[in-house]
């Protein structure tokens, strides 16, 4: 797999070490929405690795693979190309190919976000892309959001941020996010999946959702977007002039 990022003007000083951000939370708590404003302010690279297991996902359900059948998932990843790249036209914003394909509206349809958890649920699937996602961190300089970033996929970045917010706000977010691409959804099952989706992710025996001891934990549930953000470059600002005095 490969990333691509367009490069924005840094808030910070030129001399700035470029941080590892690590944004988690459950789903519908805005991660992709303020990891992305962040990184366009910082002039880093996004990394949706949510994403990159719904790409899994829709190609599963192509293909015939069963979001049960782990061995089957890793033999069609490793088969599989998922590539997240900046659309010129969208000012930045993420897209994403599956073989070439232009994903991005189709990863999230109903059906590939109940099937996502199951999926991302294998051991074996989730060392995969671990491996992957380690590799586009490696050099620094970015801000990448899911559920295990700051316990599993990177433990030592220098920012962690947990993103969470009540349940029927993420579920109403996540409605008015599906309506506005034309599903026909409907608020309480929205908010049924987003509870089952929670307890899934949770419980799972492989990298569970949780906030990492020493995440900054950040509840949306009456903040705007806007204003996550800010708090958000507030603490890279500390981080940054932290790592520069030597502390």
């Amino acid at each position: 797999m490969r990333y691509a990022a367009m490069k924005e003007v840094t808030r910070l000083p030129a001399e700035a070490k470029a941080l590892v951000i690590a944004v988690d939370g459950p789903a519908g708590a805005g991660k992709s929405t303020v990891a992305q404003a962040v990184a366009k302010r910082l002039g880093y690279v996004y990394i949706d690795t949510g994403a990159m297991y719904r790409a899994l996902t829709l190609q599963a359900a192509r293909c015939g693979v069963s979001p049960e059948d782990g061995q089957g998932l890793v033999r069609l990843l490793q088969n599989t190309d998922i590539r997240l790249v900046n659309h010129p036209d969208d000012k930045g914003k993420n897209r994403v190919l599956l073989n070439g394909e232009d994903v991005t509206e189709a990863i999230r349809s109903p059906d590939v976000s109940q099937a996502v958890s199951k999926v991302a649920s294998h051991p074996e699937v989730r060392k995969h892309m671990v491996r992957m996602q380690q590799a586009l961190a490696a050099e620094g300089g970015v801000v990448m959001d899911g559920r295990d970033i700051g316990t599993t996929v990177l433990p030592n970045a220098e920012l962690k941020v947990y993103l969470t917010a009540d349940a029927s706000a993420r579920a109403e977010r996540r409605w008015r996010e599906l309506r506005a691409a034309g599903h026909d959804a409907d608020l309480e099952d929205v908010y049924k999946s987003i509870l089952e989706r929670d307890r899934q992710d949770k419980e799972r025996a492989e990298s569970p959702l949780r906030a990492a001891d020493d995440a900054v934990v950040i509840d949306s549930t009456n903040c705007p977007i806007d204003e996550v953000v800010n708090k958000v470059l507030e603490l890279v600002a500390e981080r940054t002039s932290q790592h520069a005095s030597g502390r």
